[in-house]
């Protein structure tokens, strides 16, 4: 898994992935670990990492990582977003979450990216074709560690969201680090990789994340959902210990 992650870049991986997902979807189906996504279980699930391999993190037949899971139960549990209609924007849509919300048809859903072929608007996240206040939730996961102008990107995340809209973006975050960790100068891949944890991103968040998305305009918050969540619980998805930023515009 890891010699996958580093040699191939992500958007063969997506295309691929179609064809292998149903294969390893019956290989590993069981029931010890469950995808909330979809409701699917197995007797495992796949190890994923970079650098560290995290076992049973990656779910067969979703290809949903801990992060996706944990995002999905907050939303179910602690949002009105899936029962009410609304204007969703999503920026590098990932797998598991683009297939389930492609099917609310309360939804007036738009995925964009500049790279992935799941969506269907390319385009820059740092100059997004979108109107001033279209959207009512913008989900950006796991992008803004690899974008080099993160402040003009997450201007542009604050223009295109209602007054009263929410954006949740997940970004690799160290809460025991106070500032964020950058260098400009360090391009090459290996390098990124020692430094950064990934070779394709640009930084390492600190605390100061939340009052990056505040100087743009946003009111922050750093949600611990997987406090709320049961012992049984976080070992019957999968989880791990992670924090949802959630930002308001008001």
């Amino acid at each position: 898994m890891k010699w996958l992650l580093n040699n191939f870049p992500r958007v063969w991986l997506i295309k691929i992935s179609i064809w292998f997902r149903p294969i390893l979807k019956q290989i590993y189906k069981g029931n010890i670990l469950t995808d909330p996504i979809d409701g699917s279980s197995y007797r495992k699930f796949l190890p994923y990492g970079y650098q560290k391999i995290r076992e049973n993190a990656l779910c067969p037949g979703t290809l949903s990582l801990e992060r996706h899971r944990l995002l999905w139960l907050f939303l179910e549990r602690e949002t009105k977003f899936f029962e009410k209609a609304s204007k969703v924007l999503h920026i590098a849509p990932e797998q598991p979450l683009y297939k389930k919300f492609k099917q609310f048809k309360h939804w007036e859903y738009k995925t964009c990216d500049l790279n992935s072929p799941l969506a269907e608007i390319k385009a820059d996240i740092c100059n997004l074709p979108f109107e001033n206040n279209s959207y009512d939730l913008v989900l950006c996961n796991h992008v803004l560690e690899h974008v080099l102008n993160d402040k003009l990107a997450i201007r542009e995340l604050f223009r295109v969201l209602k007054k009263g809209g929410v954006l949740i973006a997940q970004v690799p975050l160290d809460l025991n680090r106070k500032i964020t960790f950058e260098d400009p100068s360090i391009i090459d891949k290996a390098e990124r990789k020692k430094v950064f944890g990934q070779y394709d991103h640009v930084r390492i968040y600190g605390k100061d994340y939340f009052d990056l998305l505040d100087s743009a305009g946003f009111e922050s918050h750093c949600i611990s959902f997987t406090e709320k969540l049961s012992k049984h619980e976080i070992k019957k998805f999968s989880l791990q210990t992670d924090h949802i930023p959630l930002a308001y515009k008001n």
